[in-house]
């Protein structure tokens, strides 16, 4: 098993654990059921994988292809049965891959996606990307919940 790094593994409610792998020579994506690893193996990409991040529903599984786009499979679990179906390519860019962490997470109900991209793949002519950081929300939160009392 080649990858333990944590960007490279992946973990699901339904008891699956993927994980990218370069043991065919090219780094790929496999599953194994967790905890129990030496119950199986499946190779779910083809043509070269990395990054592997579960849709919270355990339904499907993303992962960065050989060009770095993201890419979708459905997958099945049943007991100790793995299915995974075809590949589909989600969003046609390709995305920075830094060493130390995955450059995307999938929202909650699987449709969104938080996604870092390369400097060399943005707009130079689109507007700088803002982004809001509240501090200390937590205890905004509390303080108008016991105003509304």
């Amino acid at each position: 098993m080649g990858a333990t790094c944590a960007p490279c593994r992946s973990w699901s409610a339904s008891g699956g654990w993927a994980y990218q792998s370069n043991e065919s020579g090219r780094l790929e994506v496999y599953v194994r059921p967790f905890p129990k690893v030496d119950g199986g193996r499946w190779q779910v990409s083809n043509g070269g994988g990395s990054r592997p991040a579960w849709a919270r529903s355990g339904r499907e599984l993303f992962y960065l292809d050989a060009s770095n786009r993201l890419t979708m499979v459905p997958v099945q679990t049943t007991g100790k049965t793995f299915v995974a179906g075809k590949s589909t390519q989600v969003l046609d860019t390709e995305y920075a891959t830094p060493l130390n962490y995955r450059p995307y997470d999938v929202s909650p109900d699987g449709v969104r996606f938080l996604m870092i991209k390369d400097s060399d793949t943005v707009d130079q002519k689109a507007p700088p990307a803002t982004m809001v950081v509240t501090l200390n929300w937590f205890e905004e939160l509390k303080a108008r919940v016991v105003a509304q009392k």
